[in-house]
């Protein structure tokens, strides 16, 4: 696989990093920089954007995000990706200040053109 081939728009559906394994949806949105470094976009839920960059190699996808908290604070983490095909990307993330016990999961499904989500 290549990496422009993961250039787009994705709906993801996911798990928090606690115990009872919280669940998210939301949409992802992936592009390349000049020197063919990904960057990412997502929106979760209606009010919660994360946005980050990273790097592709052999079918994994490795994403550094940021975003900032209801209170202020900014959270960081990381999330990998396998890419199991183009339209098809199954990872796992961790946030410094989650609970170590967990990872959160998070899949991201490509959305055609023509594709409408609610």
């Amino acid at each position: 696989m290549e990496i422009e081939q993961l250039v787009g728009h994705y709906h993801i559906i996911g798990t928090n990093q606690d115990e009872g394994a919280t669940t998210y949806k939301g949409h992802l949105e992936l592009g390349l920089d000049g020197h063919r470094c990904i960057w990412a976009k997502w929106q979760i839920g209606a009010d919660q954007e994360q946005s980050g960059t990273g790097f592709f190699k052999d079918n994994i996808l490795v994403i550094n995000f940021a975003y900032k908290g209801t209170s202020n604070k900014i959270y960081k983490g990381v999330v990998v990706f396998r890419c199991l095909t183009p339209d098809i990307l199954d990872g796992f993330w961790s946030e410094k200040h989650g609970d170590p016990n967990y990872l959160g999961t998070e899949r991201a499904f490509r959305v055609n053109d023509d594709t409408i989500l609610n």
